[in-house]
This record gives C-alpha cells, sequence and structure tokens, in this order.
C-alpha cells in the first residue's frame, strides 16, 4: 500500500539565486553518480543483538532454504552436483550453514548497519566503497537503481534494508557461484561426485563469491599468486590480528570456520576445521598453478581436500519464518506539505513520519516527483511491537523531504511523493 504527500514550492527569486550559485561552482557529480550506487543516500537499516543470534538464526535458516523458498531472488536454487561429463540437480536446496555463518564475519563483521548505528537501533545501512550491501555485502544487481525513473526497485530495497532478505540473497549468489561450474568455474570433489554436503568442495564457490580473480589481477584470490607469500603460510585465525591482505578470500573463511569470532568469551559458532588443497601436493599442484587459471577452467578440477568435512543441517522451527518477517503494516503521518525557499530555514524542509502498525520490520522506499524533491534518507525500516529498540533507536521512521532547485521544473510546483 502507499500513501502520498503533496509538496508545493514558491519563490521565483531565491530559485533564481541558488540556481546561479549552483552552476557558478559548477554541476558537479551527485550523490549516486559519486557512490555509483542504488540509492542517491544511505538508506537506513535496522541492527539487531552484538551477540549476532539474530543473524545467526537467519543464515541457518537460509542456509536450508526456509526463509523464501521457491523464491527466484531470495530462494535456494537447486545445488548441482556431479563431475564435469555427469553434472546433475541435487534434491536438496542446502548450503553449508558454518561456511555462510564465516563469509558473513568475512565480509562484514556481521552487520548490517554502518559502525556508528548501535546495536538495537536503526541507522545508517552499511554500504561499502563497491556497493555491496549489509551482512553479506551483496554487490550483484545494487549498483545502480533498477527501477522506473531511476529509481530502486523494491528488491533492492530489501537487500538494503531487511537483513533476512540481505542473508538470503547472499546464500543465492554463493549458491550460484557454485552452479556456476563447470561452464564457468573448476570443480572440487572429483572424487566424491563433488558432494556439496562436503565443504571443502566449496572452495571454489567461496573463492568466487569475492571474485574469481588470479594472479595479475588487481584483487587477486589465486593461493599461488606471489603477493600472498609462499605456502605453507600461517592459517588466519579471524581474531583481527592478522592482516587480511597477506591471505586469499577464500583462505579467510576457512580460517574463520576453524577459529570462529568470539564475542563476550563465546564463539559465535563451533569450529569446523574444513581443509584447504595443498598447493604443494601432487594431487592439486597442477589444479592450483597459475598455468591452470584459463577458461573454462578444466585443468583446475581437483579431488576433495582431506580429511573431508559434513556440517550439520540446522533444524528450523516451523514458526519461524512468520516470526522473523511478521506482518508489517504500513502507515505515513503526512498529507499536504507546502516548502518554501524564499522563507525561513524550516520552511525549506519537511519532515514525513512512516510507522508500523503491525510485526517484525517494515522495510519502505520515498519515490520523489521528477527529481526536484529529495528525501534524505531515501529508504528505511520502521520497526513493529516486538522488536528491541534501544536509545537512540525510534522505531517511528523520520524521513526529511527538501528541494532541490536545479531541478524544478518553474517558479512553483507541485507532485506527489509516493512512499511504499
Amino acid at each position: 500500500m502507499s500513501r502520498h504527500a503533496t509538496a508545493l514550492r514558491a519563490g521565483a527569486l531565491a530559485l533564481i539565486a541558488l540556481a546561479a550559485a549552483w552552476m557558478a561552482l559548477g554541476p558537479g557529480p551527485t550523490a549516486r553518480e559519486a557512490l555509483g550506487c542504488a540509492f542517491l543516500r544511505h538508506p537506513h537499516t535496522y541492527e539487531a543483538d552484538r551477540a549476532r543470534s539474530t543473524y545467526l538464526a537467519a543464515i541457518e535458516a537460509a542456509s536450508v532454504d526456509a526463509l523464501f523458498a521457491g523464491n527466484t531472488t531470495f530462494g535456494l536454487p537447486a545445488i548441482e552436483q556431479g563431475t564435469r561429463a555427469n553434472r546433475t540437480k541435487d534434491a536438496a536446496r542446502r548450503i553449508p550453514a558454518t561456511l555462510l555463518k564465516a563469509i558473513a564475519w568475512v565480509e562484514s563483521n556481521m552487520t548490517m548497519a554502518s559502525r556508528s548505528v548501535t546495536y538495537h537501533s536503526e541507522g545508517d545501512a552499511l554500504v561499502s566503497f563497491d556497493c555491496g550491501h549489509g551482512i553479506m555485502q551483496v554487490t550483484t544487481g545494487m549498483t545502480v537503481p533498477l527501477g522506473a525513473a531511476q529509481q530502486p526497485t523494491p528488491v533492492q530495497v530489501s537487500i538494503a534494508t531487511h537483513y533476512a532478505h540481505n542473508i538470503a540473497r547472499g546464500a543465492f549468489i554463493l549458491a550460484d557461484k557454485w552452479n556456476g561450474a563447470p561452464n564457468e568455474r573448476p570443480i572440487v570433489g572429483t572424487d566424491t561426485n563433488s558432494d556439496p554436503g562436503l565443504i571443502e568442495n566449496w572452495y571454489y564457490a567461496t573463492w568466487s563469491y569475492n571474485g574469481f580473480t588470479g594472479p595479475g589481477s588487481r584483487m587477486s584470490n589465486h593461493p599461488a599468486d606471489p603477493g600472498f607469500g609462499s605456502w605453507p603460510r600461517p592459517a588466519y585465525r579471524c581474531d583481527g590480528e592478522q592482516a587480511r591482505n597477506r591471505y586469499p578470500y577464500q583462505e579467510l573463511v576457512w580460517g574463520c570456520m576453524a577459529s570462529p569470532p568470539v564475542i563476550s568469551g563465546q564463539p559465535l559458532w563451533d569450529a569446523v576445521p574444513a581443509t584447504l588443497p595443498d598447493p604443494n601436493d601432487p594431487r592439486y599442484f597442477a589444479a592450483l598453478a597459475p598455468s591452470a587459471f584459463q577458461f573454462p577452467y578444466a585443468a583446475m578440477d581437483m579431488p576433495t581436500p582431506q580429511p573431508a568435512h559434513e556440517d550439520a543441517i540446522p533444524q528450523i522451527a516451523a514458526n519461524y519464518r512468520p516470526s522473523v518477517l511478521g506482518q508489517p503494516v504500513l502507515r505515513v503521518d503526512a498529507g499536504k506539505l507546502v516548502l518554501r525557499t524564499d522563507g525561513s530555514p524550516t520552511e525549506a524542509r519537511a519532515t514525513i513520519r512512516v510507522r508500523n502498525g503491525g510485526t517484525g520490520i517494515l522495510s519502505w522506499l520515498v519515490q520523489p516527483p521528477g527529481g526536484w524533491l529529495v528525501a534524505d534518507p531515501p529508504a528505511g525500516v520502521a520497526l513493529g511491537a516486538g522488536l528491541q529498540c534501544t536509545d537512540p533507536c525510534s522505531p517511528v521512521a523520520e524521513i526529511t523531504i527538501t528541494v532541490n532547485p536545479t531541478l524544478l521544473p518553474s517558479a512553483s510546483a507541485t507532485g506527489t511523493l509516493r512512499i511504499t
């Protein structure tokens, strides 16, 4: 559902003065052009508990497709398995949960919001320099607005603002990287039918989650790249004491699985000492030689590193999904708004409040008309009943509306703000 607010702008003299000043300075890049991301400004999101129990539970649910089963964007696809010549789809839709947890920690320290946002509160969403969003640092589909009139889509809003959608999308991307073999990726597990139940067989998919890059690239993840030093090297410990740029991405993840981060004296998950392929072992030497890094990467196929490890399959309660997603109800406290640029500073802006009359996290998006009205934040969340919200958190979202005079179609204009 949506509610509309009407904005009126007057004051031709103020418009002329502002436009002249803007032209003198030069147009410069807009915030969206500078960021190159889906939102003009940082959207807002909710940061849950410090112990990460909220996110860990969602990761376990996403790992067994218990959040959005059947959804082509957020549900897990069928997982393929088999050798290069005999690839079939596994009936189970499952990713090792510990692997997904370790990826979430490596990507964002398992946080949804920027560092300035306290736990059990809301504020600026975490957005990286390359448009990675949230816990899973989802970049795919988040670099530019994909909706009508250069607005973000509902999918982009969900990924940026709601932790469950963000985690589920990250799980989908990892599964999609796995399914990229053998056409676009090599295979691990030539001797185990590339069984997706074995964590070690996800080595190339994990590498690909951060970019399947090789020696000589700007951000190589190849274990034989000279920039990482010689093998063997000390295992990554996931305690923040080692330089991350001394390890390829997949070794960071393997290190976090084996040495989970500790919060308040407790590890976030049970350690799984997954085995890395040893480039000095004859079984892996040829596959991990830099010369083998050539599309379609058939020379990189390799057996499962031993000993191999299976992850415990999470048991998800039947009421978990409805308890996480809730039943949010949009409520907007707004009617007709009048903005003036030739009056006092308070007349040049207005505030719209968005409430959640239901439960769970309500993700919302503001769609201004023609670009001459600016909403800050452009998207965000309103918290429903039962969600912990610790000061300075407010369950009610506030949107500041201002005028961009350089884009006004005339000396005065009316338009409709749509909030969905």
